[in-house]
């Protein structure tokens, strides 16, 4: 066992601060990684503030930060995909059963046993895991992601996260050149779907109800933009859609986006709204549309995301901060003051 700096919320209402949190020392099967960018997820904020608390209370110190990338400094005895100075990457899960259905599918997202980055069981030390906002990490190797040289780094940590949440769909969709497919919303997932539904040679159209997120939309690759409240913009694409994937988390009326979809068109969710939609049956009847919802990615599918990411030259569009800015960036994050990540450069955490 060894002591990493981090930064930790020591409760619900407290900021984030400079702490020490215990790694494990690297068994045989383990990759010890250097934490050089963590990108910052929402999901964190809900985590650090307690506000899953019903179904992921959080156990206090809580160290966020599920998109990791850095590069390796030790590796156990059994370990034979990754060696000291490889770049690596950490997303959300860092173990699973292994041994249930879904993890022999290589969908370990939807293992009973799942163990996310932070705020799960430490089967190793007790207590509860830690994640990225931290100098340092330890994971098996079989949850560690190669990631291709040639990327910018800071650009590359939100992918562990935004990346395959929006990438997995769009796969499972079968999306490819020929589709028409529709981006609701354009923040950290959905800027992340623009480039990928391009990259995969789709049609790509942006629903957002801001007229000045036009022009970034067409700059991410959008080939049109719809102001989602205009009904004169929304009655020509009627139909018209195979997939639409829906990134907003705020209310809103799905009923309007099924109608949009061609005949056995799917509308993925990938955001989450804390209110239950009100959903009229008649759009799916006619059309045999469906709706479905996607959790962010196995670790195989992830790889292959990270892979693409290097051919196609994909990263997040992110502002870099130091790791002392964390609570000011998720009271931005909060306002939806970023354009569209944030990503810690986590050499001002070792400098302090």
């Amino acid at each position: 066992m060894f002591k990493a700096k981090a930064y930790a919320a020591a409760g619900a209402t407290s900021p984030l601060a400079s702490s020490t949190i215990a790694r494990r020392d690297p068994g045989d099967r383990d990759v010890q990684i250097e934490i050089l960018f963590c990108g910052i997820c929402h999901s964190d904020l809900h985590y650090a503030r307690d506000e899953w608390h019903s179904f992921l209370p959080t156990v206090y110190p809580c160290v966020p930060g599920h998109e990791i990338v850095g590069r390796v400094t030790r590796v156990g005895s059994g370990v034979t995909r990754f060696q000291p100075g490889d770049l690596a990457g950490v997303g959300c899960l860092v173990d699973s059963d292994r041994t249930c259905p879904h993890c022999r599918e290589g969908l370990e997202q939807f293992c009973p046993g799942m163990i996310l980055t932070y705020g799960s069981p430490d089967k190793h030390l007790g207590g509860v895991t830690y994640g990225g906002y931290s100098d340092s990490i330890v994971v098996d190797e079989d949850f560690v992601l190669r990631v291709p040289e040639g990327l910018n780094l800071s650009g590359a940590a939100p992918l562990l996260c935004a990346g395959i949440t929006t990438y997995s769909p769009m796969r499972h969709w079968g999306i490819a050149p020929g589709k028409k497919v529709g981006v609701v919303g354009l923040g950290g997932l959905g800027h992340m779907g623009v480039k990928f539904a391009r990259a995969l040679g789709a049609h790509v159209v942006v629903f957002t109800t801001s007229p000045g997120k036009k022009e970034d939309a067409l700059r991410l690759g959008a080939h049109e933009v719809i102001l989602s409240r205009d009904a004169a913009e929304m009655q020509p694409h009627m139909g018209s859609f195979d997939f639409i994937l829906d990134t907003i988390s705020a209310d809103h009326d799905l009923n309007a986006l099924i109608f949009m979809l061609r005949r056995d068109g799917n509308l993925t969710l990938v955001g989450a709204p804390e209110k239950p939609f009100q959903l009229g049956a008649p759009g799916l009847l006619f059309g045999r549309r469906s709706l479905s919802g996607s959790l962010i990615g196995g670790i195989a599918e992830t790889q292959e995301m990270l892979d693409f990411c290097g051919r196609h030259g994909i990263t997040a569009d992110v502002e870099v901060i130091p790791i002392q800015k964390i609570n000011e960036a998720y009271e931005r994050m909060l306002r939806s003051d970023v354009k569209y990540r944030f990503s810690i450069d986590m050499a001002s955490l070792r400098s302090e």
